[in-house]
């Protein structure tokens, strides 16, 4: 939507982008849990938690994706267009293909990082793997839970971050 260069949208975008990215998500949470009741609207802690990591990642996204299009030399857009092609054609024959290549590798990257924060939602009490492991640990007096959260977490993000290595060595530029 930014490279139809409409500035108030623009504008708008940005902004909303901007403000998603500086926030923490831990921020967003609380926010979200404890400060939307105030205004009369309450979600319970999974919808809060769903609500700001998907923001977050939204906008870490938004930005990945148009670096990676404004990243495709602009040779490329007139060339695509002195052949005839529409501006939509050129988006999506020409640009979109070579900057779909530059994003692999920061959205994998992004997207572990906010699963990551999933452990944040354990202080509006949604269990997850981090709470289920620290509960443990508070019942035995027994560090063991901890170590097999750890293994989870290695467990549930080494096959994602092996499929991003083969994607973007996949995908890569040959030389």
């Amino acid at each position: 939507v930014r490279s139809f260069a409409i500035r108030p949208l623009n504008w708008l975008i940005i902004f909303v982008v901007d403000l998603f990215r500086a926030l923490p998500p831990l921020v967003l949470i609380a926010l979200f849990y404890f400060g939307l009741p105030a205004a009369g609207l309450s979600m319970d802690g999974f919808t809060a938690a769903w609500l700001s990591l998907s923001l977050v990642l939204m906008a870490f996204t938004e930005e990945i994706f148009w670096a990676g299009i404004t990243a495709v030399p602009r040779g490329q857009w007139e060339a695509a267009r002195s052949t005839g092609l529409g501006f939509f054609q050129t988006l999506r024959m020409v640009v979109l293909p070579q900057a779909m290549r530059m994003t692999i590798p920061p959205l994998t990257n992004r997207t572990i990082a906010i699963t990551k924060g999933t452990a944040l939602a354990s202080v509006v009490a949604v269990p997850d793997i981090l709470g289920a492991a620290q509960a443990g640990v508070s019942f035995s007096f027994n560090p063991t839970p901890l170590t097999l959260g750890a293994m989870a977490y290695v467990v549930l993000f080494l096959p994602v971050v092996i499929l991003g290595r083969w994607v973007e060595t996949r995908f890569a530029w040959k030389r």
